[in-house]
């Protein structure tokens, strides 16, 4: 019953969404893809990047709908006052979309901690900037739905962007717990976890390379050529998926993109389980007594 009623709400919603959308990272990828497919289904949508000439074509396509913004998520103030002034221009924000985001490509031991916070600062305090500027207004208006852009690396990790996989293990931790945080407030959170798509992430612009020791170069060729023939999901196919999120009354917390990652997921759950209980015994010999 509960899920027949979720999926007449989903029904009733698509056929008026009227949703009014603020959008990190949508020069390009998937902000951008989900960014066109909100407005052409008549959504008013807040679009940002740190280029404006990079989004200016929205403007151009759907005019008094979109909102074009210049915004670099590492800078707090200018954070808030983005998101307070596209709040102003709608009246309100229903979806906060936390997508800006880059990966680090470098061994663990190749990589300097300045290039690890710098991609911190984008992924994870950029983020939390976002979040932190929008949950006032959200409160205050009686709602909302953080959606952040995640990955399957959230759960997992690849070699040679660990540093990045490290990121979004935060970024889900900070997610799961912002959902019990601000449930009270009606306000609703999702991690949206793509798997390998064909958009512009692997490009030049989404990546930044961390000083290179020769000794991991085979183990980084041998890398690279897996990932260049791994099979990629067509980004044109999800925003269909991210409507149904949307438009739900009971959005799920986490929410995988495409069908590589459940069987991913599955197995390295597995194995950790299978470790936890192989060793089970001596770790409950280090409970001690009772304190």
């Amino acid at each position: 019953m509960a899920q027949q009623n979720d999926i007449a709400g989903v029904s009733s919603a698509m056929n008026n969404p009227n949703k009014i959308w603020f959008i990190t990272g949508a020069s390009r990828g998937f902000g951008r893809v989900w960014a066109e497919a909100a407005l052409k289904r008549g959504d008013k949508v807040a679009v940002t990047a740190r280029n404006l000439s990079s989004i200016a074509d929205f403007k151009e396509k759907y005019g008094e709908n979109v909102l074009t913004l210049a915004l670099d998520v590492t800078k707090p103030e200018q954070v808030k006052e983005v998101v307070a002034k596209a709040h102003e221009h709608f009246g309100r924000l229903d979806i906060v979309l936390n997508n800006a985001g880059y990966s680090l490509v470098g061994t663990i031991e190749e990589a300097d901690a300045g290039e690890v916070r710098a991609m911190y600062d984008t992924n994870i305090f950029g983020t939390i900037s976002v979040i932190q500027a929008a949950l006032p207004l959200l409160r205050k208006q009686g709602g909302g739905h953080i959606l952040g852009t995640s990955s399957g690396l959230g759960h997992v990790t690849m070699p040679v962007i660990g540093y990045y996989c490290s990121s979004k293990w935060a970024f889900e931790a900070i997610h799961e717990s912002l959902a019990a945080e601000v449930k009270p407030f009606g306000i609703k959170v999702t991690i949206i976890e793509p798997g390998a798509y064909a958009t512009e992430f692997g490009s030049q612009n989404s990546l930044k390379f961390a000083k290179k020791l020769d000794i991991y170069d085979d183990f980084k060729k041998q890398f690279t050529e897996r990932l260049q023939h791994s099979q990629k999901g067509d980004p044109a196919a999800t925003p269909q998926a991210i409507f149904q999120i949307i438009d739900t009354p009971n959005p799920p917390l986490r929410f995988n993109l495409g069908s590589y990652n459940l069987p991913w997921v599955r197995a390295a759950y597995a194995d950790r389980l299978s470790t936890w209980e192989a060793w089970e015994e001596v770790s409950n010999s280090a409970q001690g007594k009772p304190m």
